[in-house]
């Protein structure tokens, strides 16, 4: 799904465009990535290094969240279809609270919905659990530490899709 809309987002010149992220924007999904507060400290490990290859956007359904007056990437999430789950979902640290991560999520739902899901599944950052939950999600369980790649247990919810 396309979206040619802008979106109003407070805090943002000429509002959002969510659009297909393309090869091209491997780089910046990954910096994106790598730059998240979120994943500081002792979750640092998890996303040293980590890299959105230009191969990973080809082959899923990646979404980037682009500013549309500068053409920045505010966020982007990637939703893979079988088995129904959000792979990736992040926003830049200085677009936090602005409704960026609530546009994805509509984004997901209406693109989850015309590809014929009825849920996708969020193993969640721990601290992101919260905000899956306002928008919705079911928590159903916890995700086991996988050490040496995760080495703390993950929230798993379940996002409906109507």
């Amino acid at each position: 799904m396309e979206s040619s809309i802008t979106h109003p987002v407070n805090g943002t010149r000429g509002g959002l465009l969510i659009r297909r992220a393309t090869a091209r924007d491997a780089q910046r999904l990954s910096r994106l990535v790598r730059r998240s507060r979120a994943y500081e400290g002792h979750y640092a490990a998890m996303v040293a290094g980590y890299r959105v290859g230009p191969d990973y956007i080809e082959h899923h359904r990646v979404f980037a969240a682009v500013e549309a007056a500068t053409d920045r990437i505010l966020g982007f999430y990637s939703l893979i279809l079988a088995p129904p789950e959000l792979d990736l979902m992040f926003v830049a640290d200085d677009a936090q609270g602005l409704g960026v991560g609530r546009l994805l999520i509509g984004h997901l739902r209406a693109e989850a919905r015309s590809a014929g899901l009825t849920g996708v599944r969020v193993v969640s950052h721990p601290p992101a659990e919260g905000f899956y939950l306002s928008v919705g999600a079911r928590r159903t369980g916890t995700l086991a530490a996988a050490p040496p790649a995760v080495m703390w247990d993950r929230p798993e919810l379940v996002l409906p899709v109507d």
